[in-house]
């Protein structure tokens, strides 16, 4: 990878994620200064957004946090709750901070999409906060917020986005399965006995994967009843 933003050190950044968009990939970086994309060789620098602090308090840290591609968009969360929505042209630097959306009030801790695969009324998005809150979106020339699923006072450091099912992992340890169109709980799991870390996906065969502060990491395997279309999860060994 080439240099740095001037001024930002490797060890500032806060979060690295390969974009992969319909007809790009981008590299994204964040730190407490702003935000940067790279072309997918890491050489090149193809924009840079700088963060606004104005509506910072002085003891108040700036940062983006959690970074997601839906179609031609990419989404990158901060500090103030905001989500940055940035439309990638097909190549070429003319990268446009096209919406910002205000569906929380507390810092952005992940955001999830999906292929919406051209259905209409398709949540795709979702954004998760440090209070536990999550907004479902759908992307699109104006971004729709679809759903608010409210918190319970622990943060909501990782969520996932499978066939409809959102996975949200909590500060609690505990992993809960919501309907994304409707927002309802399906599956609630005491999945570890302290925070959990991260969640991640197989989506093609429907596995999730848990890690827990509590130092285990467990697999579950995420699946539709074909009779109430309810959500279904089992643990493998």
């Amino acid at each position: 990878m080439g240099p740095c933003e001037p001024g930002v050190r490797r060890a500032d950044l806060g979060a690295v994620h390969w974009c992969v968009l319909p007809f790009r990939v981008l590299l994204v970086l964040t730190s407490h200064r702003g935000i940067q994309m790279y072309e997918s060789n890491g050489n090149t620098m193809v924009y840079w957004h700088a963060l606004d602090s104005g509506d910072a308090s002085p003891v108040q840290a700036v940062f983006a946090r959690g970074i997601a591609a839906s179609g031609h968009f990419i989404s990158v969360g901060t500090w103030s709750g905001r989500v940055l929505v940035f439309d990638i042209p097909v190549k070429g630097p003319n990268i446009v901070l096209s919406e910002e959306l205000a569906g929380h009030q507390t810092p952005i801790t992940d955001i999830a999409t999906e292929p919406a695969q051209g259905q209409d009324c398709v949540a795709d998005m979702v954004t998760a906060d440090d209070s536990g809150l999550l907004c479902v979106w759908r992307s699109g020339p104006e971004f729709t917020l679809l759903t608010r699923i409210p918190g319970f006072g622990v943060p909501c450091p990782s969520v996932k986005l499978w066939q409809g099912i959102i996975a949200a992992g909590y500060g609690n340890g505990q992993v809960h399965l919501y309907e994304a169109t409707t927002g309802n709980l399906h599956v609630q799991i005491n999945a570890h006995a302290r925070a959990i870390c991260a969640l991640d996906l197989a989506p093609e065969v429907g596995k999730l994967l848990s890690a827990g502060e509590d130092t285990f990491v467990h697999i579950w395997k995420l699946s539709r009843s074909p009779e109430s279309g309810y959500i279904e999860v089992s643990p493998l060994p």
